[in-house]
């Protein structure tokens, strides 16, 4: 690597006195990562190029002393285009985090479920000899689901506070970061709220949005109140489309599977024991039952 001094004496006499840039340059060239670059390829570069391209090399320097607000987020990064040396931004590893963050937020719709559950990753959930299981099988159904969309999702049974909300979270949030939308619900109180999509004639797109998305999560199923409207004409046009459609759907409930049929026969007016069966044949098309055992983490 030739001395700055050297390069300095090589560039245009001219440029150099109506701008007096030998100070300026010299500050330039003398910037250690100006120098590791223009050592690491030092048999592409000479000191013509150098000349040529003083203006990217003068930015890359003083766009590392000063936070510019368009390129907030961006590194300059020096690169050889053709014969001159330029310049370009790239993003920051802080940005491309957040950037991550973002997208994966814009792809999980929570409905009637905290907005922290979008920070919630499967890593971070504890492994327990209660939880082994499920984690193994939703590893698997991610490794399947990276290849074909079309597969079958768990019901994951099991005391209140186990984690069970937390694990389908951790789900959600890596589906979404594969850019497919995922919609996370708590079952009872969405169907409590289906009564306020009657004044804006919006219930039948809040159907078809729930039972189209890429992967369903319904959580604390069998804890809802339920009439025959809201179990044959919502809950059960919800499973049956994506029954229909392959559609990946999760379940999280306190309820084993055996029980949850005992609770669709009854709504308020009636006992059906022929559509809750039904309706429990399309939960066992869509899931597999597996439980999630441990220690109530909520008190």
């Amino acid at each position: 690597m030739q001395a700055i001094s050297n390069l300095i004496s090589k560039l245009d006499p001219e440029l150099v006195k109506k701008y007096n840039l030998t100070e300026i340059y010299q500050q330039v060239l003398a910037d250690p990562d100006i120098k590791q670059f223009l050592q690491e390829n030092q048999t592409k570069i000479t000191a013509e190029m150098i000349n040529k391209s003083l203006p990217s090399l003068y930015e890359y320097y003083t766009s590392k002393q000063r936070k510019d607000p368009v390129t907030n987020g961006y590194r300059p990064e020096l690169f050889i285009n053709n014969q001159a040396i330029d310049l370009r931004y790239v993003p920051e590893a802080s940005k491309l985090a957040r950037d991550r963050v973002a997208n994966t937020k814009k792809h999980l719709q929570l409905i009637k479920l905290p907005e922290a559950l979008h920070d919630v990753r499967l890593s971070q959930a504890e492994m327990t000899q209660g939880r082994s299981q499920v984690m193994a099988l939703i590893q698997q159904f991610l490794a399947k689901y990276a290849q074909d969309i079309h597969q079958k999702g768990l019901y994951l049974s099991g005391d209140f506070g186990v984690g069970k909300t937390y694990i389908l979270a951790g789900l959600a949030n890596q589906v979404a970061a594969m850019d497919q939308q995922v919609v996370f619900l708590h079952l009872p109180a969405f169907i409590a709220s289906l009564s306020s999509h009657f004044e804006d004639n919006s219930l039948q797109s809040e159907i078809d949005r729930v039972a189209q998305c890429d992967l369903l999560i319904l959580d604390d199923i069998g804890a809802e109140t339920l009439s025959q409207w809201s179990r044959d004409d919502v809950l059960g046009v919800i499973l049956q489309a994506r029954m229909d459609n392959v559609l990946p759907t999760f379940f999280s409930s306190n309820m084993a599977m055996d029980d949850l049929e005992e609770h669709f026969k009854e709504t308020k007016n009636a006992i059906d024991p022929v559509k809750a069966a039904r309706l429990m044949e399309r939960v066992r098309t869509l899931a597999t039952e597996v439980v999630v055992s441990g220690k109530n983490r909520r008190r």
